[in-house]
């Protein structure tokens, strides 16, 4: 065990120095004389050294609480500010939400209110609808951002049951037109096939909803474009008279041929009346044929409308549409004549699907609104339904 041994040089100095101290510590507290004189008479009162240590102690005891409380109470203010902080960042965040929810709410109410007017407007386009499309909001999960929104809920449901309607009202529309067009001969898939026939292109998104578009418009939009289709598809079905008023001098099918007196089929009707008599495109489409033809035709239009279906117009005394040139239904494309095979000044009319022959009286208005007469004038074709 080792001992440490102070030297008593050292220990001398450490003494005087804690002796001074002591007496310094005294001095500061040594008892005081305080004179007092209240006007009349002088008062001595004498403060002992023990009173002013218990002063001072007092003091220091105060001083001390007071520094311990400020360091407590800025330690409590630093802690509510940091809550408090907290709080309105909360609150900003929360107000963002809400704006956000709202103006993204009202914007697609908009944007739907948009899309529905201009498909009732009647003059629509697919690529505009599809620009318009709706998207598909997702739920607010801020649950200020949903009870805000929350009071667009009734614009909504009207919204909804606009949609709705016009739903309806386009599946009726389809099946009335598919019904008009079945009863021709003419299957709705092949307008719809023509419609898809011939597309392509580089791929160009468009600014619309795309692939979230909210499915319930999503629906609507495709009802809507397959009875646009189907619709513009019927504008190119032949569907009119080819002249306004004509004498009804021979049907469709087998008859017996006017100058062969045999059975032979007659491959579309003739409408007799006098020669130069307007004679009008029967449906939209595209002059394929305008000539003379050597076939039993004599001068000939021919007209294509799409989806494999032509009309032609022979024995014309004046061809007046042309090659190429685009018709509408009701346009002047001839005048009435005799040429080729025929005995007398009249139409022959065909309507043809896919390059055969069919009755042309499906296609127009009903017969009786014709001027029918039960006497065999003018009549004519080719002899075999022929070129």
């Amino acid at each position: 065990m080792m001992t440490t041994f102070v030297p008593a040089a050292n220990s001398g100095l450490s003494n005087k120095f804690n002796a001074g101290l002591a007496r310094k510590f005294r001095n500061l507290f040594k008892p005081r004389d305080l004179f007092l004189h209240d006007g009349k008479s002088l008062r001595r009162f004498t403060i002992g050294a023990k009173v002013q240590m218990a002063a001072a102690a007092a003091l220091v005891l105060i001083l001390a609480w007071s520094v311990v409380a400020t360091v407590t109470a800025f330690h409590a203010m630093n802690s509510d500010v940091a809550r408090m902080e907290a709080e309105v960042d909360r609150m900003q965040s929360e107000v963002v939400a809400i704006r956000v929810a709202v103006n993204e709410r009202a914007g697609e109410l908009e944007r739907r209110q948009a899309f529905l007017t201009t498909m009732l407007s009647g003059h629509a386009s697919a690529a505009q609808l599809s620009h318009q499309l709706p998207r598909q909001l997702a739920t607010p999960t801020n649950a200020a951002a949903l009870a805000m929104t929350s009071s667009f809920d009734r614009v909504d449901a009207m919204q909804l049951a606009v949609a709705e309607r016009a739903q309806e009202i386009t599946r009726q529309r389809y099946s009335r037109t598919a019904s008009a067009l079945r009863a021709v001969g003419v299957e709705p898939a092949r307008i719809h096939a023509a419609a898809a026939f011939g597309m392509g292109g580089p791929f160009e998104p468009m600014d619309g909803a795309g692939d979230n578009a909210d499915p319930r418009f999503r629906q609507l939009f495709a009802s809507w474009r397959a009875l646009d289709q189907l619709e513009q598809g019927a504008a190119s079905i032949p569907s009119a008279r080819p002249i306004a008023i004509a004498n009804f001098t021979s049907g469709y099918g087998v008859r017996s041929d006017p100058f062969r007196g045999r059975a032979a089929m007659h491959a579309g009707i003739d409408l007799a009346g006098p020669i130069g008599t307007p004679i009008y495109a029967t449906a939209d489409g595209i002059v394929g044929r305008s000539e003379y033809n050597s076939g039993g035709y004599g001068n000939l239009v021919e007209i294509n409308h799409g989806p494999g279906i032509q009309t032609r117009y022979g024995h014309l005394s004046q061809r007046i549409a042309q090659p190429g040139q685009r018709v509408r239904r009701g346009q002047l494309i001839g005048l009435m004549g005799s040429t080729g095979r025929s005995t007398g000044s009249h139409l022959h009319y065909e309507v043809r699907i896919d390059g055969r022959a069919v009755n042309p009286i499906p296609f127009m208005q009903p017969a009786n609104s014709l001027a029918a007469l039960n006497r065999p004038v003018a009549v004519g074709g080719p002899a075999g339904g022929g070129r």
